[in-house]
């Protein structure tokens, strides 16, 4: 396993994160349980949750996920032995009885979730604790265009870092980070920390793949220069990278063939990158979920991905994607593929 720095920290993450937003809807406590034992004798010692997981999320599965982990942690013991981030959410329709519907990043929220996410995980602290997505209206999720909305107001910034630094001098929390973030927003959270308001985001969680390669565009820069490292979710975009959609195949149990209503990897645009992408991997001899994962690991801005798996098979193969180096003819032609299918998968 490698391992880097999160952050400007001392904290040493392994570049392969455990990702669980499956369990509780797609894997049960059991399967839970079997991936995490592995994962740690593997030597991941980072995983990534929220209190909105399992995905899909809605109100009744809402923190099941992160019971999962506490059930772990109580039976298996040391909780020093991983590095243990979750996330709280912003505003949601889907959720209309957590918090009372309201969700925000302020003061009442915050301690709320922070407080909920403690009790189901059963530990005393967070190793990284950060903000799910922005109050404000931003071009993630699927969307690269901004459209501005001048009327929209969310919680002052400086609030929410207030009350994080509060549970960081609590020993509550031990650092912070975003996700789902923009330039602007990353340099904003980072310039308030800077100027003393707060505590400084020691990482970023956005989107990225072959398939999705925005960030490269306006956050690869700050991640590198600022010490604000990218967690990358999606690294095999949502298993398409594979192949396993390909020509209309839907595998019994699959995330796509569960939940169809995540159409970005299935488009025709989508598809055809992941053909390119799927035909030099397996023209070059490697496993095309291992080659997308190495490429992901290898960059420079990338402090791990975060990957995950409804099968042992798939969590095997993708931790092993560790050890690959892709040879420069492989990185060559991946830029080829990009340039002929440019961020296909917003």
């Amino acid at each position: 396993m490698q391992y880097r720095s999160l952050g400007r920290t001392d904290i040493k993450v392994s570049a392969i994160a455990l990702g669980t937003m499956t369990w509780g809807v797609q894997n049960d406590e059991s399967d839970a349980h079997r991936q995490m034992d592995f994962a740690l004798d593997q030597g991941v010692n980072f995983w990534d949750t929220a209190e909105a997981y399992p995905v899909p999320p809605k109100d009744e599965t809402f923190g099941r996920t992160e019971r999962m982990i506490g059930t772990w942690l109580k039976s298996r013991g040391g909780r020093d032995r991983i590095i243990l981030a979750t996330k709280v959410i912003g505003p949601d329709k889907r959720f209309t009885t957590v918090r009372g519907g309201n969700n925000r990043l302020d003061r009442r929220n915050i301690t709320a979730a922070i407080e909920a996410s403690l009790k189901r995980l059963g530990t005393d602290y967070i190793d990284l604790y950060q903000l799910h997505w922005p109050e404000r209206s931003v071009n993630v999720f699927g969307r690269l265009n901004y459209v501005h909305a001048p009327e929209e107001t969310w919680t002052p910034f400086e609030e929410t870092l207030e009350v994080l630094g509060e549970f960081m001098k609590a020993g509550k929390i031990r650092h912070v980070g975003i996700s789902n973030e923009t330039a602007w927003g990353a340099m904003r959270w980072l310039s308030l920390a800077d100027a003393g308001l707060g505590p400084r985001m020691v990482s970023i969680q956005n989107c990225y793949s072959l398939l999705n390669r925005s960030f490269e565009v306006g956050l690869a820069e700050v991640a590198v220069r600022e010490g604000c490292g990218l967690l990358a979710y999606s690294p095999l975009g949502m298993g398409a990278l594979s192949g396993k959609y390909l020509a209309g195949a839907r595998p019994e149990g699959a995330r796509m063939t569960l939940f169809p209503h995540y159409p970005r990897y299935l488009t025709e645009r989508a598809q055809a990158a992941t053909r390119a992408y799927v035909e030099l991997a397996r023209d070059s001899a490697l496993d095309p979920a291992q080659m997308a994962l190495a490429y992901v690991i290898s960059r420079p801005f990338v402090t791990a991905a975060i990957i995950g798996a409804t099968k042992m098979e798939q969590l095997i193969a993708n931790i092993g994607s560790i050890d690959l180096t892709l040879t420069q003819d492989v990185l060559d032609k991946i830029e080829e593929i990009h340039k002929a299918h440019t961020i296909p998968c917003p």
